[in-house]
């Protein structure tokens, strides 16, 4: 079963850091072939999200204050789950704790995610609506997502 907690950067172990970034590392540059700067600095004043599978991180997300990625919203991002433990529901598991956390640290804010194109109908499913055009980034289509309160 996956246990979910949430903790701030200085909270994080060694451990958990190195299988954040590994997880990360493992879907978005190297099995999505996106080479981008991963480590951006918002990592240090953001809230993670961590799914454990015993001790082993296999589920990630990261929460933005307003004004950090997007200037009228909170921001969930880095959303992931391991390859070899996804058709779990896991995925939506980890996106209802992000979403219940963002409004527990940030109440009233409307919450922006920046979603790949064929996960729009996932996102959907969550309350998520699109807005606005599609654009590239990293070279994936994305669209931009609104969750309001």
């Amino acid at each position: 079963m996956v246990t979910f907690e949430s903790k701030d950067f200085d909270s994080l172990s060694t451990l958990e850091l190195h299988q954040i970034f590994a997880l990360r590392n493992e879907v978005f540059i190297v099995e999505q072939n996106c080479i981008y700067q991963d480590i951006d600095g918002k990592d240090l004043d953001a809230t993670h999200v961590l799914g454990y599978l015993g001790k082993e991180i296999i589920a990630y997300a990261r929460i933005l204050k307003k004004g950090c990625a997007y200037d009228e919203y909170a921001a969930i991002g880095r959303i992931v789950v391991s390859p070899k433990r996804r058709g779990q529901n896991i995925g939506h598991e980890l996106v209802e704790k992000s979403i219940q956390w963002a409004r527990l640290i940030h109440p009233n804010e409307r919450i922006k995610i920046s979603a790949q194109e064929h996960l729009v109908p996932f996102y959907t499913t969550h309350g998520f609506r699109s807005v606005g055009e599609g654009y590239l980034e990293d070279g994936i289509p994305h669209i931009a997502m609104i969750l309001d309160q």
